[in-house]
């Protein structure tokens, strides 16, 4: 095959080696190089370069990428393909693909996911666009192992710089800590936990990940006082100092969060008994109730979302910064001719991990909803569906019901209703209420046995 390659850089030319050991033939341009590597034949024009050409590699780097992606394409042919291989944004890739794409040829978004001065043209790749296949045929005959993705330019590219956060953090994290530890004359102490800790297996990455989380406050101390020590020992703390401010964002962002232990013991008390806590307040009224037999006691933590009446643009946003664990909480205005919610969106927030929904408003598809278990407090059915325009808001106050529901208080829901505990006293009242339930129980007893005095009771 004829395979072009514009740019002659170090990665284009280890490139054009390995397409020349596997037998093609391979034509070269870079402006801003003279030669290249043997055997290559080097052209003075792009136009020379391209015409005839099956395969065209582009190497000259991101910033010129969407340039020489237009001048190409006047000489692509509609059987080529053109393979972006620039460590590119995924925007910057769908750019590139764009006037390739419209004369007809075909187009890769190539992400090398190695050191290509390592393993040369054998370098593992990850491959997305149109063209995906021809090319990863190409590289798989040059010995590299090859990832395919979608048929989407920038798939490839996007997966590319999330390798990078973790490659790159953790190059950044070693390297300081290996200057400290020798700024500290411990430097092969500090390589020692190291080797002993950069075992990656699932249980390791998922212990850090959610110790980032729940120790987050904590950590952001740890890791201040770490900088701190990094200064005095002449040691500039970058990447601690960036840890840190991780650390604490984290701890601003789950700062009144209820816990899940809280949560617990609400699951195993009633809507009634938390409200009874809660001296009866807090309880929406029985024209919010659930459209089908709840499943038991059903709590999480309010995802609040506020709607123009028989709107749901905001229900849809609420989804993408959905949680394991929260109650969609939806003031929609009291309005019940037309549907908020159905089949489609209740599972789609099931798959988010919601755990149910409250609305003051309608819903529809109520058998699909019960079929599919997604438990839904509303105003009222109907059939009519949802306009989606907007505007909306998410993450604020709330008023359903006649209440004033916070992000992040607890929704305790169950076949008699709903009740709202707001964050702040999610504690004593899961205590109050675990007492209620308690001497409820006592006093069934009671009755039973037939040694209750008559007194006024809870109900």
């Amino acid at each position: 095959m004829i395979i072009t390659i514009l740019g002659l850089g170090e990665a284009g030319s280890l490139y054009a080696q390995g397409l020349i050991a596997a037998g093609h033939t391979v034509r070269g341009y870079d402006p801003f190089t003279t030669g290249g590597p043997q055997g290559v034949h080097t052209v003075d024009t792009i136009a020379d370069a391209v015409e005839g050409a099956e395969f065209v590699l582009s190497l000259t780097g991101a910033r010129a990428s969407e340039k020489v992606a237009v001048d190409a394409s006047a000489y692509l042919a509609t059987t080529a393909v053109y393979a972006d291989m620039n460590v590119a944004s995924a925007a910057t890739k769908r750019a590139v693909a764009t006037p390739v794409i419209a004369v007809g040829a075909a187009f890769a978004d190539v992400a090398v996911v190695g050191p290509v001065p390592v393993h040369g043209s054998a370098t593992p790749v990850m491959i997305s666009g149109n063209g995906r296949s021809a090319t990863g045929l190409l590289f798989e005959g040059l010995g590299a192992p090859v990832d395919i993705g979608t048929d989407q330019p920038g798939d490839a590219s996007n997966r590319k710089l999330l390798r990078s956060v973790f490659m790159k953090g953790l190059a950044a994290v070693i390297s300081e800590a290996l200057d400290a530890g020798e700024a500290a004359g411990v430097r092969e102490w500090v390589k020692e936990q190291m080797r002993a800790e950069l075992i990656l297996g699932d249980a390791v990455i998922d212990r850090l990940y959610d110790g980032t989380i729940k120790h987050a406050s904590r950590r952001g101390y740890e890791l201040r006082d770490a900088a701190d020590h990094l200064t005095r020992l002449g040691v500039e703390p970058i990447i601690t100092a960036a840890a840190a401010h991780l650390h604490e964002q984290r701890a601003h962002e789950t700062a009144g969060q209820v816990s899940d232990e809280i949560l617990e013991i609400f699951a195993a008390q009633s809507a009634a008994a938390t409200g009874d806590a809660m001296d009866r307040l807090g309880l929406l009224p029985t024209s919010i109730s659930p459209v089908f037999p709840a499943p038991g006691v059903v709590v999480g933590r309010a995802l609040t979302v506020w709607v123009r009446a028989g709107d749901n643009r905001g229900l849809h946003e609420a989804l993408e910064q959905a949680r394991p664990g929260d109650f969609m909480v939806v003031n929609g205005e009291g309005d019940v001719s037309r549907a908020v919610l159905g089949e489609l969106l209740a599972e789609r927030s099931l798959a988010k991990g919601i755990v149910g929904a409250v609305i003051d408003g309608a819903v529809r598809d109520v058998d699909v909803l019960e079929e599919v278990g997604f438990p839904v407090w509303a105003r009222g059915l109907s059939p009519a569906g949802p306009f989606k325009y907007g505007p909306c808001k998410v993450g604020e106050p709330v008023a359903v019901g006649g209440v004033v529901v916070q992000p992040g208080d607890v929704i305790v829901a169950d076949n008699d209703g709903v009740a709202v505990v707001p964050k702040a006293r999610a504690h004593e009242v899961a205590e109050a209420a675990r007492a209620v339930t308690q001497r409820e129980a006592e006093t069934r007893r009671a009755i039973r046995a037939g040694t209750a005095k008559s007194a006024v009771g809870s109900d």
